[in-house]
């Protein structure tokens, strides 16, 4: 996993910057004020641009299996510039406030049925 931004919690958010070799963006997670199932999506990921906002993929609060932990698990996926959906995982790391979001690489069978 690569670290691929840095955010902190902004009220029932979470607000930060994305930079890869590719790009840089300012992002924000927002609540999903209109969620109408168990699946649907607990946050709205956003693009803050000069100029306007856009919504650029969504997020899920999650549980990990192993350590109890809660974290954010992220699908970015409506930019021009990615092939394929970036998924990540952002998970509070060290001060109280502060969360790490790291990329999560799609695994050989996963790139095997996207390609067929």
């Amino acid at each position: 996993m690569a670290i691929i931004g840095k955010f902190t919690k902004d009220g029932a958010g979470f607000t930060g910057f994305i930079e890869t070799l590719a790009f840089k963006a300012q992002i924000t997670l927002e609540p999903n004020t209109t969620k109408k199932s168990d699946k649907s999506p607990d946050f709205r990921v956003m693009h803050i641009g000069e100029d306007f906002t856009s919504e650029i993929g969504a997020a899920w609060l999650k549980t990990a299996k192993k350590s109890g932990a809660e974290y954010v698990s992220l699908s970015i996926h409506d930019d021009p510039s990615l092939v394929a959906p970036i998924n990540c995982r952002l998970v509070k790391t060290g001060s109280e406030q502060g969360h790490t979001l790291f990329w999560e690489r799609p695994d050989e069978r996963e790139n095997a049925r996207q390609a067929a």
